[in-house]
């Protein structure tokens, strides 16, 4: 589901929102999670999930054009971890549907 979907379906289920308002509240709500997460906040959604910040350590890498070895520094990059419920959501048998293979 891409932002744009997103807006729609929040439009489909509050008839009375308009583009604009709906594109504003979605924006606000990732800007939300996108601060909190900035100054290295969690941010937790009860039963769907948990956003944090992981540290990477610095690592040598290879450029893939030329194989050279290139130093990378340490980094933030943020992480999710699914809630109970979501989880649960998820990996729930469906009736009539095998269970989904893994690649």
């Amino acid at each position: 589901m891409t932002r744009s979907e997103l807006i729609t379906a929040l439009m489909q289920k509050n008839p009375h929102l308009q583009l604009k308002e709906a594109t504003r509240l979605v924006n606000i709500v990732f800007g939300s999670i996108t601060s909190s997460l900035a100054e290295g906040n969690r941010v937790e959604l009860r039963g769907f999930g948990a956003f944090s910040v992981k540290e990477r350590d610095p690592r040598i890498g290879r450029n893939p054009k030329t194989g050279v070895q290139v130093h990378v520094g340490k980094k933030l990059v943020p992480f999710f971890k699914t809630g109970k419920e979501l989880h649960q959501r998820l990996n729930k048998p469906v009736a009539g549907k095998s269970a989904r293979k893994s690649a």
